[in-house]
């Protein structure tokens, strides 16, 4: 079934609502039970669904996003989100705000057959504008 890219973005924006509202419900609705999210920490860390889910209701809070940036397209079975965000986030040793690279995999689950959640990944973004620039160069599109 092809989704639109309006959707794909639907989607990312109701898990970041649910994240936000720190709604476990809601998120675990959205999640397949596969799900995994990866935080460009150093060293990265993984969360399981069930780590994910447990640490947003002991307080691993985003409490607020904008999204800019924003790609979204299908791949055959499989939808991408990938956007540049401005991120509020709280953790045990305090806030950890700033400009984020959010990407997100979504796939249809088998039952019921609704797009789920599959991978969400995190990570602070190089704030080196002339990087930015040096490699928007090397596109040959433009």
């Amino acid at each position: 079934m092809a989704v639109s890219e309006a959707e794909i973005e639907a989607w990312a924006l109701a898990a970041m609502r649910a994240w936000v509202a720190g709604d476990v419900k809601a998120m675990k609705k959205l999640t397949q039970r596969d799900f995994l999210m990866l935080i460009g920490s150093t060293p990265p860390q993984l969360l399981d669904r069930p780590s994910f889910l447990a640490a947003m209701a002991r307080g691993f809070a985003c409490t607020r996003f904008a999204l800019r940036e924003v790609i979204a397209r299908q791949h055959r079975d499989a939808a991408w989100f990938v956007a540049g965000a401005e991120l509020d986030l709280v953790l045990e040793r305090g806030a950890w705000n700033g400009a984020f690279l959010v990407s997100g995999l979504w796939r249809q689950a088998r039952w019921p057959r609704k797009w789920k959640l599959a991978d969400l990944s995190l990570a602070p973004l190089d704030p080196d504008k002339e990087r930015a620039a040096e490699i928007a160069r090397l596109q040959l599109w433009k």
